[in-house]
């Protein structure tokens, strides 16, 4: 026959058990893109700012979930009482009331002491590297101060367009009606050092744009224009896709970042203008020609 002690062990191992599962199903379930914190990876500072954030408030919360169960714990089996037992009557102990209070008190002041010390790393972009800068361009902000803009305000600028189901990235050339702009679907290339600045719309629907390794989600939302940036330091490729449910085909809207260096960057750049090019020639060649034929003689 089981103790009442025994029930009470077992009942508060159970407990924590259950505990201790919800609380590490937190992180993964909110970030989605990495089993403890948010993906990095990429070097883009705004990045590396909310995963290191993010460990440090986890680390913290962690450190208070087992001092505070473990003290729970400990308190309940030392001073469990017989079945029948009379509890007697206990006054509160002043100096470790206010040891906690203060103790509280602090870990949030760290908290956001550290908080608003990451914040300039997380929302402000620095300058690109050297290499990059014959890449960038002055880029007017918009009007209503979203768009952060680096010290020097030299970015490379592309406009992430979400349509049903694929994204297109465009990249201005100075061209206000957008005809001669080289553009891509799917993979967006970019050049290492760079500081990329993007403006995030939508052309039917509400999408989000997330490439976990560079930073968080940004929706695409029709006629609003959010804006983000990132800047990567090393070759590579990253992942992700379309954080917003969006529609029947939603799981097939998947995105990519390439990040090449600002030589070979510059090359593909010419190769996509020039493949761009010359499909808008052979395809006004093939509409003269079927003008021609349904004309007749």
């Amino acid at each position: 026959m089981r103790t009442p002690a025994r029930r009470l062990r077992r009942r508060l191992a159970l407990t924590a058990a259950v505990s201790s599962a919800a609380f590490v199903s937190i992180p993964a379930a909110v970030a989605s893109a990495g089993i403890i914190a948010p993906e990095s990876g990429g070097g883009t500072p705004n990045a590396e700012g909310i995963r290191s954030l993010y460990l440090l408030i986890g680390i913290l919360a962690v450190i208070v979930f087992v001092g505070v169960c473990g003290l729970l714990i400990h308190t309940l089996v030392k001073y469990r009482a017989s079945k029948g037992g009379v509890p007697s009557q206990v006054h509160g102990n002043n100096r470790l009331e206010v040891s906690w209070t203060v103790g509280a008190a602090l870990i949030l002041v760290l908290i956001s002491v550290v908080t608003f010390v990451k914040l300039g790393q997380i929302y402000e972009p620095p300058n690109s590297d050297a290499s990059a800068l014959p890449l960038t361009s002055k880029l007017t902000p918009a009007a209503d101060g979203r768009q952060k803009l680096p010290p020097n305000g030299r970015v490379y600028q592309i406009d992430v367009n979400g349509l049903q189901y694929v994204w297109r990235y465009t990249y201005p050339d100075g061209d206000t009606n957008n005809l001669n702009n080289v553009f891509s679907y799917e993979e967006m290339v970019v050049p290492t050092g760079a500081t990329v600045a993007l403006r995030i719309f939508a052309q039917d629907v509400q999408h989000s744009w997330w490439i976990p390794q560079l930073g968080g989600k940004f929706d695409a939302v029709p006629g609003y224009a959010n804006y983000t940036w990132f800047k990567i330091s090393e070759p590579g490729v990253y992942r992700g896709q379309c954080a917003e449910l969006c529609g029947r085909n939603h799981a097939n809207m998947v995105a990519q970042v390439r990040a090449l260096p600002p030589a070979k960057f510059q090359a593909w750049y010419d190769r996509q203008k020039a493949a761009i090019r010359n499909a808008d020639e052979q395809a006004a060649k093939a509409r003269n020609a079927a003008i021609k034929a349904t004309a007749g003689p």
